[in-house]
């Protein structure tokens, strides 16, 4: 029986597994980088273990500091949870080695799946479909589009769309690069790339004893850089026909390679058929939906099975519909950009239910109010999860959910999100790997909030401004703010909201609120945090909190940020025409020019890495590399001068 279980892991999926733990009266064990060191899930284990440094090849990638932190703690487990070391065999023989239980699957069985090139052969011989394997120096143009893939890891990277011949080379270069600095691993692949296609993966868990249960499909079709964005249980392609075919597909899978513990099988369906894609042998991220429908604690059974428990000889059956969606500390109008910094205010309205599951909402979150968002691990903040009877009934709620969150701090994908669950080619289960280039990521990812809601949050950011500053006045705070016994003009404030700026010039009279261009509001109340306001014979409230010059106003209109314009610029913060400065803080991993090449628009000349993800920096226009300010394996903050591209001669 596990007594004390360390895991290997961070953020909201240690704490997803120190519930279960707790539920099961198992006592826990953290590690933490010191990034991590105020993180919840270092607070919230029974004992917690540093390791020294903040990226994760010297913190959670290292398995012998892992294995040693149990042995100093006396945990006599380790769950690896996903990512990091939860598909390394080596790691698990390690955890083995050392005589304690490892909740996975056996190292074989990671192994043989950790090569997705070794995997389809295998699995083609079991009798699963697959996609049929193209050697990238025989490629033709019969073949495009076409994918390349690398061989080990996940999460979407050292992946590449061709769609010509003359891209294939640099696409595969690429690829390589970053499947060697991701997983130590470049070999890479080609495969069919079906533009449309509809991911689908089957959930397995197998006992030592022979049982192996297909537990139920997901669909996780919505995605970004082929990294998964919404998920569902189940899914609305599938018919009980093509579910009987997944499922046996799935179990052979797993029979093939002994498999035992928790796994995902996953599929790419197409119009002729659905193929093997890869089996992630751990955990996967988009597990909640499938406890949901199930009411199975996929978590409390991994820890059973390690433990040599049998599983019943059937699984419960799915009911109702859940849906999942990744809340990402990313901007996805500039391309993905990750965003970091401080995470002022997070809460979630309508949450029932943390880490478990159940009827309406669940949240799994690795962060809270004050957490500080770095750059050094993955940007998703938390997964956000509903359930209930119906699919449209499920995305409802969750959409208001998410609408109605407070989220102050770093700039998120929660709109973009928004417009999916309410998105009428979503709402009929038209959902494919190209729902954002069908339907526009431009118009998916535009703000919630109108021209006219920003105005008038505007304007409530400065009365509760003005509000704010008349409570903290040491005399006559009582007075209205710019008060005059003779009238005089109005106060004003200026905001930014991105490339939009808004004036407000109001004043407090004896007749109540005088605002330019506001002739149709009246003000009912106005205090520091909240302002309601009549709008056209309609009294809507704002809820104002500010942090430095930035006022984060939300209301059922849409959340707004307004960024207080300075009263005086800063001339030392001019830069040098021409100039690309770094878009997120990361680390320079590739340079593509040197100081005199010439470049056109769009021509890569560096590469960032932040965030587990690559970012390229292209030249905005033509001309020559005047500056090259950084090297390879240099570190850069938001902001800095990464090269001045100047004017061809």
């Amino acid at each position: 029986m596990i007594e004390n279980l360390l895991v290997a892991n961070r953020g909201e999926i240690a704490r997803r597994v120190f519930r279960s733990c707790r539920d099961a009266g198992i006592g826990t064990v953290a590690v933490f980088s010191d990034a991590d060191a105020d993180a919840p899930h270092a607070r919230e284990a029974d004992v917690a273990v540093r390791l020294p440094g903040n990226a994760p090849g010297e913190t959670y990638l290292r398995g012998e500091l892992i294995v040693k932190a149990a042995a100093d703690a006396g945990a006599d487990a380790i769950h690896p949870g996903y990512g990091f070391l939860s598909e390394n065999a080596a790691f698990a023989r390690a955890v083995l080695d050392a005589g304690l239980t490892w909740v996975g699957p056996p190292p074989a069985a990671i192994e043989t799946m950790g090569s997705k090139v070794e995997s389809k052969r295998l699995m083609a011989a079991a009798g699963v479909p697959v996609l049929s394997e193209l050697d990238p120096a025989e490629v033709t143009a019969d073949d495009l589009p076409l994918l390349v893939k690398a061989s080990a890891g996940g999460g979407g990277r050292g992946m590449r769309v061709v769609r010509a011949l003359d891209e294939l080379a640099e696409a595969v270069e690429s690829a390589r690069a970053e499947a060697g600095s991701a997983f130590g691993d470049p070999t890479v692949f080609c495969e069919r790339y079906l533009e449309t296609g509809r991911h689908i993966e089957v959930q397995v868990l197998a006992d030592t004893h022979g049982t192996v249960w297909a537990v139920g499909e997901r669909e996780c079709s919505i995605q970004r850089r082929h990294q998964k964005v919404v998920e569902e249980a189940p899914s609305p392609l599938v018919d009980e026909r093509l579910r009987a075919e997944l499922f046996d597909a799935a179990r052979k899978a797993a029979q093939a390679i002994d498999y035992v513990g928790a796994g995902t099988v996953e599929f790419l369906a197409g119009p002729d058929g659905f193929y093997f894609l890869e089996m992630n042998t751990r955990l996967q991220v988009e597990h909640p939906v499938t406890e949901n429908v199930t009411g199975l604690d996929l978590v409390a059974l991994q820890l059973s099975v390690a433990e040599g428990a049998r599983l019943p000889a059937e699984h419960p059956a799915a009911q109702g519909h859940s849906i999942e969606v990744r809340l990402y500390a990313e901007d996805p109008a500039a391309g993905w950009q990750p965003q970091s910094g401080t995470l002022h205010t997070f809460e979630v309205s309508g949450v029932d239910r943390e880490f478990t599951h159940g009827p309406g909402l669940r949240l799994d979150s690795g962060v809270e109010s004050g957490s500080v968002i770095g750059v050094h691990y993955d940007p998703m903040l938390a997964k956000v999860i509903s359930w209930a009877p119906t699919r449209a009934e499920a995305a409802r709620r969750l959409a208001g959910a998410l609408a109605g969150a407070k989220i102050h701090g770093v700039v998120t994908n929660r709109d973009l999100l928004v417009r999916i669950l309410r998105h009428e080619a979503f709402l009929a289960g038209e959902t494919d790997t190209a729902f954002f280039d069908r339907h526009g990521l431009d118009t998916l990812a535009a703000p919630l909030a109108t021209v006219d809601t920003e105005r008038w949050s505007a304007l409530a950011a400065a009365l509760a401004d003005a509000a704010g500053n008349r409570a903290a006045a040491a005399t006559l705070g009582r007075l209205p703010s710019g008060w005059r016994n003779v009238r005089s003009s109005g106060q004003r404030k200026v905001f930014l909201n991105g490339d939009s700026s808004y004036e407000v010039v109001y004043a407090l009279t004896r007749d109540g609120l005088r605002a330019e261009g506001y002739d149709d509001v009246v003000l009912v109340s106005a205090l520091a945090d909240q302002v309601v306001l009549d709008i056209a014979g309609v009294r809507r409230s704002f809820v104002v909190a500010r942090h430095g010059s930035t006022s984060y106003v939300d209301s059922p209109l849409g959340a707004v940020t307004l960024v207080a314009e300075p009263r005086f610029s800063d001339p030392d913060a001019a830069l040098a025409a021409g100039s690309l400065v770094a878009p997120m803080p990361g680390t320079v991993v590739r340079l593509a020019v040197s100081t005199g090449d010439s470049v056109r628009a769009g021509d890569p000349l560096l590469w960032l890495e932040a965030m587990k993800m690559e970012h390229r920096i292209s030249a905005p226009a033509d001309g020559v590399v005047a500056e090259l300010a950084v090297e390879v394996g240099q570190q850069v903050e938001v902001g800095a001068v990464l090269a001045v591209v100047g004017e061809t001669e």
